[in-house]
């Protein structure tokens, strides 16, 4: 097996990670409106249960709203339905036309909870990325025995797998610190 092709495979998977990170940290509501936080709300329609998305549209007026404008009025009665029965927490404003969301202005508490949250995000990310390091340099000193590859570029092949696993970290430890930051401010 070629050294190369276990360190892109190694950075493939850690890049994975970071994917997985970025798209969980977007899902922790932060006290300003994003639309990502509506993601995992389901609506029944026509007989199948379908992503919200997918039956209105839905943006930021404001940093403190989010607007769902649905395609069919009869569905209001529904989504309404479906985000209070979701882990969203804020409870919809109806006009019959359009369904409006408040975001609330977080706790002390509340912030302290997100932060701890995101945090264990960042750590299952990073547990990833552990994971991808130790079977490359598994991958590799397997190949030193079944395939013949000198030691030497085994040693050199784990040392860039070692740089790269740096580079993700330092990445997630970024990720992880804009987000505390994001929610920590008032």
């Amino acid at each position: 097996m070629d050294t190369k092709k276990i360190v892109k495979d190694a950075e493939g998977k850690m890049e994975s990670a970071i994917l997985y990170l970025d798209d969980q940290l977007a899902h922790i509501r932060a006290g300003k409106a994003n639309p990502k936080i509506l993601d995992g709300i389901r609506v029944p329609y026509y007989g199948s249960v379908v992503p919200l998305s997918n039956v209105a549209s839905i943006n930021t007026p404001d940093a403190k709203t989010i607007m769902i404008t649905p395609w069919e009025k009869g569905l209001i009665k529904e989504i309404e339905k479906a985000i209070l029965n979701s882990e969203v927490g804020i409870t919809p404003e109806n006009n019959g036309e359009v369904i409006r969301l408040g975001i609330p202005p977080l706790t002390e508490e509340r912030r302290r909870n997100l932060a701890k949250q995101s945090k264990q995000e960042a750590e299952t990310a990073k547990i990833s990325v552990r994971n991808a390091r130790r079977d490359a340099i598994e991958a590799l000193k397997k190949s030193i025995k079944t395939d013949g590859v000198p030691e030497d570029v085994e040693k050199d092949a784990e040392a860039d797998v070692q740089k790269v696993h740096d580079k993700f970290i330092k990445k997630i430890d970024e990720l992880y610190a804009a987000k505390e930051k994001e929610i920590m401010t008032v």
